[in-house]
């Protein structure tokens, strides 16, 4: 995939400004990630594929648009989403000197204990910070701007998206007063409506296991946390290792619960973000309903307490 990447970058890096020949009858599979983030759905991590979530992000917008539910790009689509977003799929970035100065934690281990004695969970380098802030995954931001350097002072390619930056606090943004959240445990999909049913927002998720299933049912939310600390609690992991004992770990983007955690009526469950953006929607948790970081903020900036939430198989 990589190699494939690196010549979709090329491409685009000798045509300048312009949009790069389609993959297919209409639009690159880029283009498709991007516009679709843009509308309100989410394929997750932008990786230059058009994968299992790009596949859901598609039927959704086809839904929502009138047009045949395939989950597969064709040309009405790209017409309907090349007129909604009116864009170029890609933009350039001017690295500055406070991106590259951190803090980093080059080092996270996977034990939960041995995270809890590092200082924060921020991200690793310089790459994956500017990898999330434009929804993308490392290997794309890579291969986007194959030959160049990330550093301060370089002008690079990325996706053209609303950048997301870790917040200690709620950003400013519309919170809507009559939202409904639902989470689909079978499609790993979180849908945010109106009560009317008109939808808002829709992202990818990951959610429960066969050891911690989704507390099926209709919740609400009780409280919204901005760069959680999260309180480790091996009683609650069916995998732990029995040595462990209770751990406090501190904040970050990297952290297990990742930037922000929506917390609903159900002890220990929640709507969370997450370090590892690449896994939504393709791997189960344990229990809670994980987002990438900046699809869980969206979310987080629309609720308040007292939001249904409703999960379903």
């Amino acid at each position: 995939m990589l190699a494939h990447l690196i010549a979709f970058a090329l491409a685009l890096q000798s045509q300048g400004a312009r949009r790069a020949p389609p993959a297919g009858p209409c639009g690159d599979p880029v283009a498709y990630q991007v516009l679709l983030d843009r509308q309100g759905f989410s394929p997750g991590e932008i990786d230059g594929t058009l994968g299992e979530n790009a596949a859901r992000a598609l039927k959704a917008f086809q839904s929502a648009h009138g047009l045949p539910v395939t989950g597969h790009p064709d040309c009405a689509t790209w017409k309907a989403l090349d007129t909604a977003a009116s864009l170029e799929p890609l933009t350039t970035y001017r690295v500055t000197a406070a991106d590259a100065g951190g803090p980093f934690t080059p080092e996270i281990p996977a034990d939960l204990t041995e995270q809890a004695r590092l200082p924060a969970l921020d991200y690793r380098n310089l790459t994956e910070k500017l990898a999330e802030r434009f929804h993308a995954a490392p290997q794309l931001l890579l291969a986007l701007n194959h030959g160049k350097k990330i550093e301060p002072g370089e002008t690079i390619r990325v996706p053209n998206v609303t950048p997301y930056v870790p917040t200690k606090t709620r950003p400013a943004g519309a919170r809507y007063a009559d939202v409904v959240v639902e989470v689909s445990r079978s499609r790993s999909t979180m849908r945010v409506t109106r009560r009317d049913g008109s939808l808002v927002f829709e992202a990818p998720v990951s959610s429960g296991s066969e050891h911690d299933p989704l507390p099926i049912g209709r919740w609400h939310v009780t409280a919204v946390s901005w760069m959680p600390v999260f309180h480790y609690n091996p009683a609650l992991f069916w995998d732990a290792d029995p040595s462990h004992a209770k751990a406090i770990i501190k904040p970050g983007p990297n952290g297990p619960v990742g930037a922000v955690w929506v917390d609903i009526n159900v002890p220990h469950y929640g709507l969370h973000g997450s370090g590892e953006p690449a896994l939504i929607g393709h791997a189960e948790s344990h229990g809670c309903v994980r987002l990438t970081n900046w699809d869980a903020a969206r979310l987080a900036a629309m609720v308040r307490p007292g939001t249904p939430v409703i999960f379903e198989e």
